[in-house]
Order: C-alpha cells, then structure tokens, then sequence
C-alpha cells in the first residue's frame, strides 16, 4: 500500500506502466468537471472510475481484494477514511474471489485493520497483496461529499 500527495506522482511511475498512466491522468484531467460513471482509457487495461458520495459509518466498511487490478484511489475533494490489511495475514474470507468481479471479501473488525485519512489530493495504490476498505466517514466529524476516481491498473499477465 502507498499513500502519498498527487505532487509526488513522478515517483511511483516506474511501478508500471499503467500506473504511470493513471497518475497522469490524474494530473492532467479536470476531475472535478467529469461526470459520475467509468471511464475506459485504453480498453480493460486503463479504468478511471468517478465517484461522488458520502462516506460510510466504520462499521459499514467493506474489506476487499483483487488479482487481476491495482487501485489508484485518488480523492479529489472532501475527505474520507481507508482501511489497509496484508493479505497475508490469513483473513477470514467473507467471499471467496470472483474472477467477473475481481474481487474477494474479507471478514474483518476495523480494528484490526490500519485506519487512515485520504483528503484532497492525495492517493493511495492498492495492490493484491492488501485488503483495503474505502469510502468510510472521517473519525470525529460528520462525513461530507467525497468525489473521488479510482483508477483501475490492470496487472501485465
């Protein structure tokens, strides 16, 4: 997991080359102006998907995985909290992963789980290795609007 401001983009970008992709769409784009919905930018290997909602309780958190993807999660404004665990840690499994959806679900207490905020331009990189659960209400105050992209990295295979 990573979890850093979009100014130090240049960084992560030889992680690969979707993911250099990503962070300068990120750059680039005026997210505020796009429209709710999934954005295809170079077929299945390059998602951007836009976002705009409130953040769930901590108790609602969804704790999910995935193999084929890596999440460029990026808020664009507002503020929200993620949770990270290891996936080798042997989680209890919630669902077993579904290949249509790429994706597994966990059965995990938020504390036992790292809790972190994400505000306005920052991101975070998720990659199979780590569970994470997104879109929780910031601790200690009530949760405004989010809009946030995430950006779906599909892996080289």
């Amino acid at each position: 997991m990573i979890l850093d401001r979009l100014e130090h983009a240049a960084f992560y970008r030889g992680l690969s080359p979707q993911i250099a992709a990503a962070l300068d769409y990120l750059q680039t784009t005026d997210l505020a102006a796009l429209a709710d919905g999934r954005y295809e930018l170079d077929g299945e290997r390059l998602v951007a998907i836009v976002q705009r909602y409130r953040p769930k309780p901590l108790r609602r958190a969804v704790w999910e995985s995935h193999r084929r993807y890596v999440d460029v999660q990026y808020v664009v404004s507002g503020v929200e909290r993620m949770g990270w665990a290891a996936l080798s840690d042997a989680l209890p499994v919630r669902a077993a992963y579904d290949a249509a959806k790429d994706a597994a679900f966990y059965d995990l207490a938020a504390r036992d789980g790292l809790l972190f905020a994400v505000g306005p331009g920052s991101f975070a990189v998720f990659a199979p290795h780590d569970v994470h659960a997104p879109g929780l209400a910031p601790a200690g105050a009530p949760p405004g609007e989010v809009c946030k992209v995430v950006m779906k990295c599909l892996l080289a295979v």
